[in-house]
Parts: C-alpha cells; structure tokens; sequence
C-alpha cells in the first residue's frame, strides 16, 4: 500500500545516513566510503538509467560520476542535504557526456563524408535498447518519451522525492519553471494512463 508518511521517513533516514557517511568519507574513513557507495549507487544509477534507457550507457556514466564524487567531496558541506549535492554532479556528467557523443559523432560523420542526420533524430535511440535489454514497467517505458527536461524534473520531484527548491538548484533553473515542466509531464503521463470510460453505447468518452 502506498504511504507517503512511510516514503518520506525513508527519504529522510537515507538523507541522514548519507550525509553521515559522507562527512567520514570527507576525513578519510574508508569504510564509510564504501559504505557512501554502496547506499547512492542505485540511486544515481536509477537516474541515468531513466535519462538514457541503456544499462550499458548508465553503467558508463556511474564510473565516471564516481569519480567526479570522489574528487569533489570536499565540496559537500556538511549539514546540507546530499541528493541534491549529488545529482547536480550526476546531471553534469551526463550533459558533458552527451557532449563528448555528439562531437565524437560529428568527427566521425565529417571523416566518412556521410551525411549527417536530420535534425532531431538521435544518434541512438534509448526506448529501443532499453527494451531489448530490459523488461521494464508501462511508465518507466513511457517516460522515454517525455521531452528531456519534464522527465528529468518527473524523476527528481516523484521517484527520489526531492523538493522544488533542491530540484531547481540541481538543473539550474527556476521554481515557477520546475513547476510547469512537472505539470506537463503529469499531464502527459495522466493522458498516456488513465483509460477514458465507457459510455453506456459502449463508446469511449473523449
């Protein structure tokens, strides 16, 4: 059963665990280190994996992240809620990712003289591997086909339960605007989910 008093207790225990460890990491305790990773792992990795839908690709940018982490952990201050510190590191690697891709991908299409790709088609695309790979929820699939930023802010605001102001702090943007890509993102998975009911001629109600 759902209980959001039960999920929001969770969230704070695993925010003060995490900020616990962190601070021993900070000062050279290496088994709270280890302990740091192993509690944000599959939070971080849920992220990528809901930004990139390959396991592959989010296993990549988790290596990468961790070491952006680790050099960066001095950055934490202590007292400070960690997820918020975290996944702005997280967002950072994945946009400086995508930007290694596409200037890769460009150097490759400018070497073989092909021509590039209409605009807005990507060079991969997640929906497709994610499915060969993985057998995944109706909504997580769908999420896929949210714009970048509405799926981003659904993710932060419903599945790691973050606040607007935390989220608006980790993709460097305003409350008002956190708020309207939310909305729009509730709006569109509501249409995708919610089945319209049966009239009594056994026709759909628009």
């Amino acid at each position: 059963m759902h209980d959001p008093d039960q999920e929001k207790a969770n969230r704070d225990q695993l925010s003060e665990s995490l900020g616990h460890l962190l601070v021993e990491y900070q000062q050279g305790n290496r088994q709270s280190a280890n302990d740091f990773v192993a509690l944000l792992h599959p939070v971080l990795y849920r992220y990528f994996l809901a930004q990139t839908g390959n396991p592959a690709q989010a296993e990549d940018l988790m290596q990468e992240c961790w070491v952006r982490i680790h050099r960066g952990r001095c950055s934490y201050r202590p007292g400070e809620p960690v997820l918020p510190w975290a996944f702005a590191i997280a967002r950072h690697t994945k946009i400086d990712e995508y930007r290694k891709d596409s200037a890769r991908a460009n150097r490759e299409h400018a070497v073989a003289g092909s021509v590039p790709m209409s605009a807005g088609e990507p060079v991969t695309d997640p929906r497709r591997a994610m499915e060969q790979s993985l057998a995944v929820s109706a909504i997580l699939s769908r999420l896929h086909e949210l714009p970048d930023g509405q799926r981003e802010v659904f993710m932060l605001l419903k599945v790691h339960g973050m606040s607007v102001d935390e989220v608006a702090s980790v993709v460097g943007s305003s409350r008002s605007a956190v708020k309207q890509k939310a909305y729009r993102a509730y709006e569109t998975l509501r249409k995708w989910f919610v089945q319209p009911q049966a009239d009594p001629a056994g026709e759909g109600v628009a």
